[in-house]
C-alpha cells in the first residue's frame, strides 16, 4: 500500500538515510525504532506528505484514505470536540456542516437548494451508512477518557493532554487505510494505553508507527523499521523480536569478519615467506588472489548509544523513610484530588505511582517536594532522607544561557570538575556537546540533564514523575536497570510499563474516585490480578 523508491535525505552535508526501497503491506503494522536523532520523525513526515525536499518517490494508491496523528494540540481551539473528531474525516464533517446551513438558512423553493441537500446527503450516507457518526465519535471520546458531557465542549476548554486524546480519536475515527503515529501513548495513562492496544491490533490496513514504549510496540506490530547506518532496515516480528535478530545479526558479522581476519593473516604469512621461494612461487601467487579478493566487512557503529544511569547515595539511611497522614487536597475549583492519604513506605521500598491522568500522582509528588502545600494532612520524611527529583516539566527546571556543564555544576560548584564532566558523559554527552547552550537542547536532552544531576546529587530517596517521556528505548531500559540496582527509595510516577517492571517491587495506584490500591508486589504481579477480578 506504500512504496517507497530510491529515498535519499540530506540535511545539507549529513545524510540521514540513503538508497531506501520499501514496500510497505497491508495488514502489516510497522514499528519505527532508532536513536533519537537518527530520522525517525524524519522518515514518518516523509511518508505523510509534510516534508518534500527529498530525492526519490513515496507512492501511495490515491484510493487510500490516509491518518495522519496530528502534534498541533491547538489547531482546533473553536471546534466542539466532536466536531474535532469528526473532522478527521473531512469529506463528511463538510457534508454536514454545508446541510445544516443549507437547513437553517437555504431556500427550498430553489431547486439549486434542493438538488445541492441531495448531493450532501449523498456524500454523508457514503461516509456514513449507518447515521451513526456522532455515536460512533462519542464511544471514542468516551474510551480515551473525554465523558460524554464535554463532548459539545470547545477544544480550548481542554487540557494539553486531553486535545491530544482528541486528536488520536480524530486520526481513528475515519478507520483510514494507511495509519502514520508518532508517539501515541503521549500523555494517556495505562488504561488507555490498553484500550489503544487493541484498537490498533484491529487495524486492517498498513500502519507505521514511533514509539519509545517497548510493551506497546510487543504488543501491536508485526514488523520493525530499523533505522540505522543510514539505512532502514524491515524485521519480521515485534521490538524483542528485532531485538534478538540485529543481536545475532551483529555478532555473526563479527564472528565472520574475525574468520576472515585470521585467514588473511595466514595468507599474508605465507605470500611473505614463500614468495621470493621458487618453488613456492605458484602457491604464493595463489594465496595473493585469494587474498587480494578477500573482504572484511566494516561493522559500522550503531548510532544507538547505551547511556549509564547510577544512582549511589552519599547517606546511609536510617530506620524511617517517609510517612503520609490523611493527606488531602483540593484545587480552588473545587476538584478534589487526593482524599485522606495515609501511607508508610519503609527503607529501601521500590514504588510505582500508577493511575489515571487527573486523578492526582502529580499532584502527590509535589506536596511530597514541597512545590505544593496540601489541603490537610502531615508529610513526615525520616531524618536521614536526602530526596532527589525529576519533575515532569523539565523544561521549567533546565534554562538559562550557560552550557550543559555550566548549569550542573551550579548545583555543587566545589564538586570535581572531572567528576561532573563524567557525569554529563553518563548521559551521552561528550566534551564538545557539554559546552552547548542550555537554551538550544531538546527535550530529551533536559530529560538526560535531568538524570545527570540526580547522579550527581547522591540523594537517598528518588523521586521521579514521567521520567520516561522524551528518552528513548536506550535510555529507558538504562534507567529502568539504574532504579533497580539503587539500594535507597524510589517513588515513581510512570505511564511506561516496561520501565515499572524493571524496577518496582509496591504498586500504589490512586483511582478516579480518590480510593487508592496498594499492592505489595510487581507491576505484571498487580495487572494480572487486576485481569483476573475482571473476569
Amino acid at each position: 500500500m506504500v512504496n517507497v523508491q530510491n529515498l535519499i535525505m540530506r540535511f545539507g552535508n549529513r545524510v540521514l538515510f540513503q538508497d531506501i526501497n520499501l514496500k510497505l503491506d497491508r495488514h502489516k503494522r510497522y514499528g519505527l525504532i532508532g536513536a533519537n536523532g537518527a530520522g525517525k520523525t524524519t522518515f514518518l513526515k516523509i511518508l505523510c506528505g509534510q516534508i518534500d525536499e527529498f530525492e526519490g518517490d513515496i507512492v501511495i494508491p490515491k484510493a487510500n484514505k490516509v491518518g495522519v496523528l496530528g502534534q498541533n494540540q491547538f489547531a482546533f481551539e473553536d471546534y466542539t470536540i466532536l466536531d474535532a473528531v469528526l473532522f478527521g474525516n473531512k469529506r463528511l464533517y463538510d457534508a454536514i456542516k454545508e446541510k445544516e446551513l443549507l437547513y437553517t438558512t437555504g431556500d427550498f423553493e430553489d431547486d439549486a437548494v434542493n438538488n445541492r441537500l441531495a448531493e450532501l446527503e449523498v456524500i454523508s450516507v457514503e461516509e456514513d451508512p449507518t447515521y451513526e457518526y456522532d455515536v460512533n465519535i462519542a464511544k471514542i471520546l468516551e474510551n480515551v477518557g473525554i465523558e460524554a458531557d464535554l463532548h459539545q465542549n470547545l477544544m480550548s476548554t481542554l487540557d494539553s493532554a486531553d486535545k491530544f486524546k482528541v486528536l488520536l480519536a480524530q486520526v481513528l475515527y475515519p478507520k483510514p487505510d494507511v495509519l502514520f503515529l508518532d508517539e501515541p501513548t503521549n500523555n494517556l495513562d495505562i488504561e488507555t494505553i490498553s484500550w489503544l492496544e487493541n484498537e490498533l491490533k484491529r487495524h486492517e490496513g498498513t500502519m507505521v508507527v514511533i514509539s519509545h514504549d517497548r510493551h506497546f510496540l510487543n504488543a501491536v506490530v508485526t514488523n520493525i523499521l530499523d533505522v540505522d547506518y543510514q539505512k532502514i532496515r524491515e524485521f519480521t516480528g515485534n521490538f524483542d523480536d528485532w531485538y534478538i535478530a540485529a543481536n545475532v545479526i551483529a555478532k555473526q558479522m563479527e564472528l565472520n569478519n574475525a574468520k576472515k581476519e585470521k585467514e588473511k593473516d595466514e595468507l599474508e604469512a605465507f605470500v611473505r615467506r614463500f614468495s621470493a621461494n621458487a618453488s613456492k612461487a605458484k602457491q604464493a601467487t595463489s594465496r595473493q588472489k585469494k587474498l587480494d579478493k578477500l573482504v572484511i566487512e566494516d561493522i559500522k557503529p550503531s548510532s544507538r548509544r547505551d547511556p549509564s544511569i547510577v544512582f549511589k547515595a552519599k547517606r546511609t539511611m536510617g530506620d524511617e523513610a517517609l510517612t503520609l497522614v490523611n493527606v488531602n487536597h483540593t484545587y480552588p475549583d473545587g476538584n478534589e484530588v487526593l482524599k485522606d492519604v495515609s501511607l508508610k513506605f519503609e527503607p529501601g521500598e521500590k514504588v510505582a505511582l500508577i493511575g489515571p491522568n487527573g486523578a492526582g500522582k502529580s499532584t502527590l509528588v509535589k506536596i511530597l517536594m514541597e512545590e505544593m502545600k496540601a489541603s490537610s494532612g502531615e508529610i513526615n520524611w525520616g531524618a536521614t532522607i536526602e530526596n532527589s527529583y525529576f519533575p515532569q516539566d523539565t523544561a521549567d527546571t533546565i534554562s538559562g544561557d550557560g552550557t550543559l556543564y555550566d548549569w550542573l555544576r551550579a548545583f555543587d560548584p566545589k564538586r570535581d570538575i572531572a567528576e561532573i564532566r563524567n557525569c554529563l558523559g553518563r548521559m551521552l554527552f561528550n566534551g564538545e556537546q557539554q559546552e552547548k547552550s542550555v537554551v538550544s537542547i531538546s527535550g530529551g536532552e533536559k530529560h538526560r540533564m535531568m538524570l545527570s544531576k540526580m547522579m550527581l546529587e547522591g540523594g537517598n530517596f528518588l523521586v521521579l514523575d514521567e521520567p520516561s517521556n522524551h528518552l528513548d528505548l536506550e535510555a529507558i531500559v538504562a534507567l529502568g536497570e539504574g532504579l533497580l540496582e539503587f539500594t535507597g527509595n524510589v517513588i515513581c510516577v510512570s505511564h511506561d510499563r516496561e520501565l515499572l517492571d524493571a524496577f518496582a517491587s509496591r504498586i500504589i495506584e490512586i483511582h478516579a474516585d480518590g480510593s487508592i490500591t496498594d499492592f505489595k508486589g510487581s507491576y505484571e504481579e498487580y495487572a494480572l490480578v487486576k485481569e483476573n477480578a475482571k473476569a
